[in-house]
């Protein structure tokens, strides 16, 4: 953990973390490209997790291979969530498994960290759609809806705006497409080794949560993980009682485990995650596995990431990206694979203020003698030449 109180915190001034941060985002962004490719009818969703979290494993290895020390790998297991599962679906392989069939909504989420710097980035495609056969009708509606929330999040996400203005232009777009976002879902503000920073953005909040939720503005220097989830129903997301498998260390929390099952878990787990989000499945032996998670998650010392249901018959499109809020501007670097003429809607966006937004450029603007110390900052770290702005 970076914890130590005396160690100052590492942040995007520094050009190294830029690097680690684009290294991990250039993988996570090849990773969705695999597992989205591979995403066609009759494949079985533990194949496509399994698939994403190979590929980060394999490629995380290649690189920083002399900093022998230096943790790297998956930030978030690949989640495959069909139709009315809204998230954190990434099945073991005793667990029933999912075909996927033409004219599944689905969604693929995945993170990838180089050092504790997470990427983290989620598509959302329909099974068997192509540009010569469009997809209308609500899955389009949503989809688009969740594609046009991520835009205005972009633009909205930069220092000086507030989380609420995020929240609230997400309600209007939503509210548009006849559509409506997940209730209480939070985007979080990332940090080495912290997924879930303090600052966050929240979706669609109760009157309660309105009441408990800080207001926060954004800040130069800082990382947002902007995670978009949209449904045609009334977006209300409840546990559907499937196996919960993605969990992450609570490092606050400390407790003596009791079974040896336990312990062994905790231990492997605290070795190679630390407090990373992981799956079960990563476990060689998953029947173990399945029985030392219990007791670490009944004393907290695990949080679980339950698998979400909305109602039966409607469906959840879901959209993230990584962004960093740089001095020039905010610099998006893990990015949807979106297909606008894949999806036609008969909704719109109304309200005028947004529209102007949407149509503003996102582009920020070029610093090229920066970039040129930036890459060659890669070279020296890794030993590589990399395309540092290829994410972009």
């Amino acid at each position: 953990m970076s914890g130590d109180d005396d160690t100052p915190e590492l942040t995007i001034a520094d050009d190294l973390v830029v690097t680690k941060y684009k290294m991990g985002a250039e993988i996570a962004n090849q990773a969705l490209k695999t597992v989205v490719g591979a995403a066609m009818a009759g494949v079985s969703v533990l194949s496509l997790c399994e698939k994403g979290d190979a590929f980060i494993i394999a490629e995380t290895g290649k690189i920083f291979k002399k900093e022998k020390d230096m943790k790297k790998g998956i930030a978030f297991p690949t989640c495959v969530s069909v139709n009315n599962c809204v998230c954190h679906h990434s099945p073991l392989k005793t667990d029933p498994d999912v075909m996927l069939k033409d004219g599944d909504l689905v969604k693929i989420d995945l993170g990838v960290h180089v050092d504790g710097f997470i990427s983290n980035v989620a598509h959302s495609l329909v099974v068997g759609v192509t540009k010569d056969n469009p997809l209308t009708g609500r899955k389009a509606d949503v989809i688009k809806a969740a594609h046009l929330c991520a835009e205005a999040a972009l633009r909205l996400v930069k220092p000086g705006n507030q989380n609420k203005q995020v929240t609230e232009a997400w309600n209007k777009i939503a509210k548009s497409f006849k559509c409506s976002p997940i209730e209480g879902m939070l985007s979080h503000q990332l940090k080495q080794h912290v997924i879930d920073g303090e600052k966050t953005i929240i979706q669609n909040p109760t009157d309660q949560q309105k009441k408990d939720h800080e207001k926060a503005e954004f800040e130069v220097h800082e990382v947002y993980a902007v995670d978009v989830l949209i449904s045609t129903g009334e977006g209300k997301a409840k546990d559907g009682g499937q196996r919960t498998t993605v969990y992450k260390r609570d490092p606050n929390k400390v407790y003596g485990l009791k079974m040896k099952t336990s312990r062994t878990f905790f231990s492997e787990m605290e070795r190679r995650f630390d407090t990373m989000p992981f799956t079960l499945r990563a476990f060689e032996d998953e029947g173990k596995a399945r029985l030392g998670v219990v007791e670490c998650a009944k004393h907290e010392l695990l949080q679980p990431f339950n698998v979400l249901q909305e109602k039966e018959g409607e469906v959840v499109a879901q959209f993230k990206f990584t962004v960093l809020l740089m001095p020039n501007g905010p610099l998006r670097i893990t990015s949807s694979l979106f297909e606008p003429e894949l999806y036609k809607s008969e909704h719109e966006v109304e309200d005028p203020e947004l529209k102007a937004l949407l149509e503003s450029s996102a582009s920020r603007k070029t610093q090229k003698k920066k970039k040129k110390k930036a890459s060659k900052t890669v070279e020296t770290a890794t030993g590589q030449a990399m395309e540092t702005e290829a994410a972009e």
